[in-house]
């Protein structure tokens, strides 16, 4: 495959992730009013987490289903951030704000790349550029300006909207935990990374489940209702949850990461689109604020494809005669890429 065929190709399969997920927020919009956000996590992921173990198998073969010596105990945690933090907290979020929920939630994952250096600088101590630091700032304002429709203060005068707005922030760390988890086992190929993962969050978004169906903070679904949510589980589970995970995965392997990461704006901007049409149009200061975060996202990419290049142009250190090795190494490292958020949704 040359080159250009593997740029457009990564291209259409980030663009088939991002779009897919983009339209799952105002699904859930309808989802919603029929059944709470916990049980339909666990279908989902049931359905989707049998997808990726077949597919895992008929790729690796038995060899991708052995954990044998294997670090599970962080496998779970990370699956746990992921497949029942974000899954839980974004759609509980987002039910709990209301007709904009869908619109808020969007947005929070275009700050997911920001938030990737900041994952990266606790767990991993590594500081991020200077101006990577502002291009946070600059994000996190637009994500302000669109939870409060540019009325910062409303952000105090109703602290519920605030906090479902928090939930929603706190999802979207949540993931960005799980795609940092992938470094954790360099062994692991992106398909075995999710499905493994993805079981085992669901094993601790079950036991939550069920914990809350038991204490009645949620009422248990009826026929009727997981009948009516039929059409908009299978595009959960099939479409956003196994394709667009799967397209994602891959177009980032085609791309890399500093390419592959400016495709998470096609997120907000599926919401905002598909919103409008069903009649939530977004509000003035709202579109300013999620431009402002996707400028953030573009300009660091921009900053950092800079530095790479001048780190990578930099002429190698002389090594004086006699020094012993009789070779030069490098001088000094390209400036780290953001987190992708790899395994979406």
């Amino acid at each position: 495959m040359n080159s250009q065929n593997t740029y457009t190709r990564g291209v259409l399969l980030c663009l088939l992730a991002t779009v897919s997920w983009g339209a799952m927020f105002p699904l859930m919009d309808s989802t919603l009013q029929h059944i709470d956000p916990f049980t339909f996590t666990v279908m989902r992921y049931t359905i989707a987490g049998a997808m990726f173990l077949v597919f895992l198998r008929l790729r690796e073969g038995r060899e991708g289903l052995r954990l044998k010596g294997e670090r599970i105990g962080l496998a779970w945690l990370f699956g746990t951030a992921g497949f029942a933090g974000f899954q839980f907290l974004v759609f509980f979020g987002q039910d709990l704000i209301g007709e904009r929920g869908a619109l808020n939630a969007s947005i929070m994952m275009a700050t997911m790349p920001m938030m990737g250096f900041l994952v990266n600088w606790v767990l991993k101590k590594v500081v991020p550029p200077k101006f990577s630091l502002v291009f946070i700032a600059m994000s996190f304002v637009g994500t302000i300006l669109v939870v409060s429709d540019g009325d910062i203060g409303s952000l105090i005068a109703s602290p519920k909207t605030a906090g479902a707005d928090a939930l929603l922030l706190f999802a979207a760390l949540c993931w960005v935990v799980y795609t940092s988890g992938a470094s954790y086992f360099p062994t692991w190929s992106p398909i075995k990374y999710t499905a493994i993962t993805t079981v085992l969050g669901l094993a601790s978004a079950a036991v939550i489940t069920a914990v809350i169906l038991a204490a009645g903070g949620v009422p248990v679904p009826t026929a009727g209702a997981v009948g009516s949510i039929l059409p908009q589980l299978a595009y959960m589970s099939v479409i956003a949850g196994f394709v667009g995970v799967l397209g994602w995965n891959f177009g980032n392997r085609y791309l890399g990461p500093l390419n592959g990461v400016l495709f998470m704006d096609v997120v907000p901007i599926t919401a905002f689109v598909i919103s409008a049409l069903t009649g939530v149009v977004p509000a003035g200061m709202q579109i300013v604020g999620a431009s402002l975060t996707a400028a953030a996202l573009v300009l660091n990419n921009l900053y950092l494809r800079r530095a790479a290049a001048k780190a990578a142009a930099a002429p190698a250190p002389v090594v004086a005669s006699g020094s012993g090795s009789g070779t030069a190494s490098g001088s000094g490292s390209a400036a780290p890429a953001p987190v992708a958020s790899g395994s979406r949704s």
